[in-house]
């Protein structure tokens, strides 16, 4: 939630694809430019008591098809999964800067 309304905050725009497990789930965060795919990043400890993002998945280049066959796997194996959409410039860095 904290994610959604300080990109809204900043003039861009996030939504939440799929809600999993509010303690145990994974985030995966949908990067987007001005509607263009630009990445797809987990989530993950850095072992040092934070957390880190790290790129995930196909390559954006990749297409469509194969993203949604990577999320469909991913969703199949980790029910508690969340997939955040976040649609603003450098995507990647805002989205460390609010979940790291």
């Amino acid at each position: 939630g904290a994610l959604v309304r300080r990109a809204s905050a900043a003039g861009g725009f996030a939504m939440i694809l799929v809600k999993g497990d509010a303690t145990s789930g994974v985030i995966l965060v949908q990067a987007v430019e001005k509607g263009r795919e630009t990445g797809l990043f987990e989530r993950v400890s850095n072992f040092a008591g934070g957390h880190a993002l790290m790129r995930c998945g196909p390559a954006p280049e990749d297409g469509a098809e194969s993203l949604a066959l990577y999320i469909a796997r991913r969703r199949k194996s980790d029910p508690d999964l969340w997939i955040i959409e976040l649609d603003i410039p450098e995507a990647e860095r805002f989205a460390a800067e609010s979940l790291c």
